[in-house]
């Protein structure tokens, strides 16, 4: 998983990184948008166009934050 989104987009979902995937990997559940990380092409394309910045690439997530990848993984899993 290259992505993960976080915490800005819980209940926020404003969905314009849907529309600028190329790959439509980005999936919306009950309070957020998830990352498949399958099908994700790591271009960052929803990264530039979170308008709540709250995508973030998993290597850079903080302890508080790794809460939001174990979401994306049950998610998908």
């Amino acid at each position: 998983m290259a992505f993960v989104i976080t915490h800005p987009c819980t209940n926020e979902k404003a969905g314009e990184c849907v529309s600028i995937c190329p790959v439509d990997c980005i999936v919306e559940g009950d309070d957020q948008f998830f990352i498949d990380p399958n099908t994700c092409i790591e271009c960052g394309a929803c990264v530039a166009a979170c308008p709540v910045e709250a995508i973030i690439d998993e290597h850079d997530l903080t302890d508080e934050q790794e809460v939001y990848l174990e979401k994306a993984e049950s998610f998908f899993g």
